[in-house]
């Protein structure tokens, strides 16, 4: 399926009206952002913010600068590397300007134009504020957007930039978010081992794969369901409390009882290289998150209820079993999004 795509003209030019005579009409041409024909329907609402060729040069080009961090170093690109399904290998939390640490590991970026809500905890419903979050946060980013707006300003590039992919060519906080959100839902990972399978595009499960996957619909399937590796709900999934930073989750959003120690279900796809686990990176390897399932749940009143059937805790596996799941896990590895030029930084 594919969107109804629009063409329009604007005019470069930027907030000073001396300037913007300067500048002749260019079209900015809308990007095609296809859904995979084995994908669900976005959720983001494309005809509002439609990504076109020069606001995702411009989000890229935000999303990679350090500018918009107090010590104009930390960048999102800093915390989300494309080799690693934009995550942080060496860092088990985020790590912000002078570096200060925050709780909670860096989540991949992929498919977020199918996501309803974002976060660990879903502290935001809309991917447009999400940016909002780490560039506020004193333990990020660590900056305000007056300042953001007021360096972008006394750049002649994002002068230009910012006339080119808003017909308003105001450098604002809504542009510079929309922006970011352009360069973001263009971000589909969709052509792993298993999307060609699914699709009956020629790729064949090897033995050990399709014994992961039938093991992995009987016991895994039921929290990351469907193409999207995920329910989008939030759980508890047995996690002993870590005295470090004791995390109440999903709580601290809705402020219910009930939440407390909840986490949004991860999407599994690139899980091979999205290392390491959990909101706050506990767990260093695949082989440890299945050991956790199989023998390392807490009990708690709100634990997820498939974690506890029949008083028994946890998920049973045998470590054979454990590695047919693995095998299927890495069947979700998509090296071409990992090495699309689109969204590198050089």
């Amino acid at each position: 399926m594919k969107l109804l795509l629009y063409s329009v003209i604007i005019l470069i030019g930027t907030s000073c009206s001396s300037d913007k005579d300067n500048y002749i009409p260019i079209e900015n041409v809308n990007l095609e952002f296809t859904v995979p024909s084995n994908f669900p329907k976005p959720t983001y609402k494309m005809a509002l913010n439609p990504p076109t060729e020069k606001g995702f040069e411009l989000g890229k080009k935000l999303f990679y600068d350090g500018r918009l961090a107090s010590d104009g170093v930390v960048s999102c690109g800093f915390c989300h590397i494309q080799d690693f399904a934009f995550t942080h290998h060496t860092h088990i939390v985020s790590h912000g300007v002078n570096g200060a640490l925050g709780t909670r590991n860096a989540q991949p970026l992929h498919n977020m134009a199918f996501m309803k809500e974002f976060t660990w905890d879903g502290a935001t419903m809309h991917l447009d504020l999400q940016p909002i979050i780490p560039i506020t946060a004193a333990v990020e980013m660590n900056e305000t957007f007056n300042s953001i707006l007021q360096k972008l300003e006394e750049q002649p590039e994002y002068v230009k930039l910012f006339a080119e992919a808003f017909e308003d060519q105001k450098i604002n906080t809504d542009n510079l978010l929309k922006a970011l959100s352009q360069f973001m839902v263009m971000m589909v990972s969709a052509n792993s081992k298993y999307d060609k399978i699914e699709r009956n595009e020629g790729s064949v499960f090897t033995k050990e794969e399709e014994a992961g996957f039938e093991l992995f619909k009987t016991k895994c399937a039921s929290c990351h369901q469907g193409t999207l590796f995920t329910d989008q709900s939030y759980r508890n999934n047995g996690l002993p409390i870590d005295s470090l930073y004791n995390d109440i989750g999903r709580k601290r959003v809705t402020g219910l009882a009930e939440d407390i120690y909840k986490f949004k279900v991860p999407s599994l796809r690139n899980i091979e290289l999205t290392f390491p686990y959990m909101h706050d990176g506990r767990l260093k390897t695949l082989s440890d998150v299945l050991d956790h399932y199989s023998n390392g749940i807490e009990n708690s009143e709100t634990l997820d209820p498939i974690l506890k059937q029949n008083d028994t805790l946890g998920i049973s596996m045998t470590p054979q079993e454990k590695q047919y799941i693995i095998s299927f896990l890495k069947t979700l590895t998509d090296d071409d999004f990992l090495n699309d030029n689109r969204f590198s930084e050089f």
